[in-house]
């Protein structure tokens, strides 16, 4: 870094803590460091000087010293930011994990994983960039809602893609979600079971409870266990999906009497419920974790962070993204 800079905070970045921001932006600052520049006050905000633990809000401007570590190439990854952006420069950044068969990547909410209706652009079409030489391309092996961030498994061969397909298939996998829903359940844990089945709506298609034996309906098992709540107005939850029915975990905690927040489809916060202040109506839900059968032996496991409006309004509860761990092995 050549001389001073002076960054705007980003509207994603509201309530961040200032040492949090900075880890997110230079990764290769140290505790120690950060501390001594703020000390020093060669960090400010706004021109006046302040501590690590500091709350950020958007368009405060933040003066950075020259620090001799490299800043991180470029903005949170979102639908947003993406937009006009290479597709193979837009994978690269969403990788969290690559070898020989299986790559991992880290999905932006708001990006489709396949084409459809509305859909402009899309993993599965993304992937096109990544053929290698022999012209194969990377193969989508399950899918995540569009609105839902987090873990996405794709494999990089044909052999990769049937033994990946088949541990889905066998629910040999273990899939974790973390979900910010409404009110509290009564229950610290528990288990989902309902019959789903999917239904055409003015906005789409919904999936709804079904009654057993009825036409088109298919089995849904979800597990649920309380990992944080503020008051008893919202509840972080970890989710755990036996089977992959469409909207599952979405569905199922509308069941439950708390829906996810900002659920476009199952969410109905103009109507039922106050909107949060400071919160953004997006999907919180997210593909926190991953443990699979590797299609060259042993388990592959992969967590992803979380989305920047899950880091927003992480930061407004106060709640540590540390407290839920890896997820479920």
């Amino acid at each position: 870094m050549a001389g001073v800079q002076l960054k705007q905070v980003d509207p994603d970045e509201t309530g961040m803590r200032l040492d949090r921001w900075f880890k997110t932006h230079f990764p290769g600052l140290g505790f120690g460091q950060l501390q001594k520049l703020l000390r020093s006050g060669q960090i400010r905000v706004d021109g006046g000087r302040v501590k690590s633990d500091a709350r950020l809000q958007p368009g405060q401007t933040v003066r950075i010293p020259p620090m001799g570590v490299d800043e991180k190439g470029s903005a949170p990854l979102t639908a947003k930011t993406i937009r006009n952006r290479d597709d193979g420069d837009v994978l690269s950044q969403m990788l969290l994990h690559e070898d020989s068969k299986v790559l991992v990547f880290n999905k932006p909410a708001g990006l489709a994983v396949q084409g459809g209706s509305g859909v402009t652009r899309n993993v599965d079409d993304m992937l096109e960039a990544w053929r290698n030489k022999k012209g194969e391309k990377p193969r989508l092996v399950h899918r995540l809602d569009r609105d839902t961030a987090g873990v996405l498994v794709v494999a990089r061969t044909r052999g990769a893609a049937q033994a990946l397909t088949a541990a889905f298939r066998e629910r040999t996998t273990k899939k974790t979600y973390w979900a910010l829903v409404t009110g509290v359940p009564r229950d610290r844990e528990g288990k989902i079971s309902t019959w789903l089945v999917k239904e055409a709506t003015d906005d789409g298609d919904r999936m709804r409870v079904a009654k057993h034996g009825e036409p088109g309906a298919d089995h849904a098992v979800s597990y649920y266990r309380i990992i944080e709540k503020a008051a008893q107005n919202l509840c972080w939850l970890e989710l755990e999906p036996y089977t992959g029915r469409t909207h599952q975990l979405r569905v199922h905690c509308l069941h439950l009497g708390h829906p996810i927040l900002g659920d476009p489809k199952y969410y109905d916060h103009d109507k039922n419920r106050e909107f949060p202040g400071g919160m953004q109506k997006r999907l919180h839900l997210l593909a926190r974790h991953i443990s699979v059968p590797h299609p060259d032996g042993g388990r592959l496991s992969v967590t992803a962070p979380l989305p920047p409006h899950m880091v927003q309004s992480w930061n407004l509860l106060g709640f540590d993204e540390a407290t839920g761990g890896e997820g479920v092995e």
